[in-house]
């Protein structure tokens, strides 16, 4: 009897998971602590991994040039296709124009934490992002600072040289070390996948989506866009490799993060898959896709086109060509600090609202179905990672070097 494989039972776990939804509404709550458990062991993981994989994937390469120009390289390709991404948004919003003619109970909405979570301002973000105590950002997990303290301490291995080797083999061991906790936790995920599935179906059901249909077709039309055109052409014309292999490796990956709406929780299963499955380098998956966990939001940007351009219409705001490219800008900018969780494009959305003019009220519009969209988006935002580490791998030549080694 043919064995059953990963992605198989992932798939099998999400489609239970919606039958039990519909099935049980409500009622099926009950599995929801799966979900909880499973996305707490993800958590538990995802500090230390970073950390360790990162450092490795500085001091590794040795040579400081060559860190600097693919983190040059990595925040360019993230930059560009976030900006594609939230012009296809954008161009969705106009061709379905989901506001117009809706007519739906808005709710109140708590606008002061709406404005104080994610409207610090560019500045402040990029200031937040240098710990004032690496320590206490590994306690807290705060993903951005983890990421500038790993770049800094691997920068200073690099430059510190022979006398600094056993602080690298102590962190290529640990990181070992987490790559094997890290499969531990990942063959858990069909369980995680139907705890995290099914309450979502049962609370919400499928008539709740009926008159957001058009946001929602909007929102993965988009998507689907973004991925056949933007991902598979860069993959293809610069990462040398052919879209279907890319998306088929990438797929478990894709899966998970459309179920539990975390990239950054998604993590683990994308170095694994991108590693194992896509040939990439490790010195390469451990800069870039951390990196991209944080700071590349393609599916967020997709997102906030969508919904601006649906609380425009509702609202009967005609935006102007500057408020357009006002959104684009600001939307890629502010991705920078969207935290890879749940509901992150929520409050990332006030943001954007607030810099065209636009009441935050609007939001209150798309909360219901954020969590539906939350999932379509956080798989854009994987397969970017992944298509990012593709074609970095492929243009970075020295990466050779540390595959092999």
């Amino acid at each position: 009897m043919k064995k059953i494989n990963f992605l198989t039972w992932i798939l099998i776990a999400f489609i239970a998971a919606v039958i039990a939804g519909a099935v049980a509404g409500p009622a099926v709550n009950v599995v929801a602590p799966l979900g909880e458990a499973f996305l707490r062991l993800i958590q538990f993981i995802i500090a230390p991994l970073i950390l360790a994989t990162l450092v490795v994937g500085v001091a590794g390469n040795g040579d400081l040039k060559k860190v600097g120009r693919l983190g040059g390289k990595t925040v360019a390709y993230y930059l560009v296709t976030s900006a594609i991404a939230i012009s296809i948004g954008l161009g969705m919003g106009f061709l379905f124009a989901p506001g117009e003619g809706v007519d739906i109970a808005q709710e109140n909405i708590d606008e002061g934490a709406a404005q104080t979570e994610g409207t610090d301002g560019i500045v402040d973000t990029l200031l937040n992002i240098i710990p004032t105590n690496p320590f206490e950002s590994l306690v807290e997990g705060n993903i951005l600072q983890i990421i500038f303290f790993a770049i800094f301490l691997g920068i200073g291995i690099a430059a510190v040289g022979e006398k600094a080797q056993p602080v690298l083999r102590f962190f290529e061991g640990f990181s070992e070390v987490m790559f094997k906790v890290t499969s531990f936790v990942i063959m858990l995920a069909p369980i995680g996948i139907f705890g995290l599935v099914a309450p979502i179906i049962g609370d919400h059901g499928l008539g709740v989506l009926l008159p957001l249909m058009n946001v929602i077709l909007a929102m993965v039309t988009a998507c689907l866009v973004h991925i056949l055109v933007t991902y598979f052409i860069a993959v293809k014309a610069l990462g040398k490799m052919s879209p279907i292999a890319f998306i088929k490796g990438i797929a478990p990956a894709a899966i998970f993060a459309f179920s539990s709406a975390s990239s950054a929780g998604t993590l683990p299963l994308t170095i694994k898959n991108t590693t194992e499955n896509l040939g990439v380098s490790k010195g390469t998956s451990s800069f870039v896709l951390p990196l991209g966990a944080t700071i590349n939001m393609d599916g967020t940007a997709i997102y906030q086109g969508v919904a601006v351009l649906f609380i425009a219409q509702f609202y009967g705001v005609e935006l102007s060509v500057m408020q357009l490219l006002t959104v684009v800008l600001i939307a890629t900018l502010a991705s920078i600090g969207t935290a890879g969780v749940p509901g992150a494009g929520l409050i990332m959305l006030t943001l954007v609202l607030t810099n065209v003019g636009l009441p935050l009220e609007g939001i209150a519009l798309i909360a219901g179905i954020d969590r539906i969209l939350d999932m379509f988006r956080t798989s854009v935002n994987v397969i970017g990672d992944a298509s990012a580490a593709v074609v970095v791998d492929r243009k970075e030549p020295l990466d050779e070097e540390v595959q092999a080694s």
